[in-house]
């Protein structure tokens, strides 16, 4: 059946519903390739028997991820390409840090800590994240690693212990015991990627013809 349009189907009941569950499912394939594809690299980099060096894996991800974003922006195009493009490397980058988070780090050393450096770092922009504090506890630990944390929190006051989970190859940053979750990450990554896929759908209302 050809609707008015010329459009073979458009006449039938449920056209338009089919029309914007492909637009969406096409528009949110691409990030979500890009997700994985990104996911991948970086678990095998924190996690893989045979992973590259840190300053391969880093060049790697970085090309990767530029790599992505750019066929994004040239699919979505203008402006609406270039801020998907942003997010979609917003929700790259979540992708990386979720790995980190859920790298194991098999070791646990009992440290002292010697020294706490804290740090805000502050938001630009209006509507931006609030400040973030960054405490850097120099660490002394048996065997002389992990010589330092960096945390949200305060793991402990200068003079007290604290339990590190650590990775004794050094792929992962170390983390105070029983503080890693991958959630948050995934969270980031997810609502980014929501964002990515909308703007892609966007582009071409379903059904809508060139003037």
């Amino acid at each position: 059946m050809t609707g008015a349009d010329g459009v073979p189907g458009a006449g039938r009941p449920g056209y338009r519903t089919r029309t914007w569950a492909g637009t969406w499912a096409g528009a949110a394939a691409g990030p979500l390739l890009a997700a994985g594809s990104v996911y991948g690299w970086a678990h095998w980099c924190f996690t893989g028997g045979s992973a590259p060096s840190a300053g391969v894996a880093l060049a790697g991800g970085g090309t990767l991820i530029a790599l992505l974003c750019a066929v994004y922006w040239t699919a979505v195009a203008g402006t609406r390409g270039f801020f998907g493009a942003v997010a979609l490397a917003l929700a790259l980058l979540a992708t990386v840090a979720a790995a980190d988070r859920a790298a194991g780090r098999s070791e646990v050393a009992l440290c002292v800590v010697r020294a706490v450096d804290s740090t805000v770092q502050e938001s630009f922009g209006e509507g931006g994240p609030e400040p973030r504090t960054v405490h850097r506890h120099t660490l002394d630990c048996p065997g002389g690693y992990p010589a330092e944390l960096k945390d949200d929190r305060r793991a402990a006051a200068v003079g007290g212990e604290v339990r590190v989970a650590y990775d004794p190859r050094r792929r992962v940053a170390p983390e105070a015991e029983g503080r890693t979750s991958p959630w948050g990450p995934v969270l980031s990554a997810a609502l980014l990627l929501a964002v990515a896929a909308a703007i892609a759908a966007s582009r071409r209302a379903p059904g809508a013809r060139d003037a």
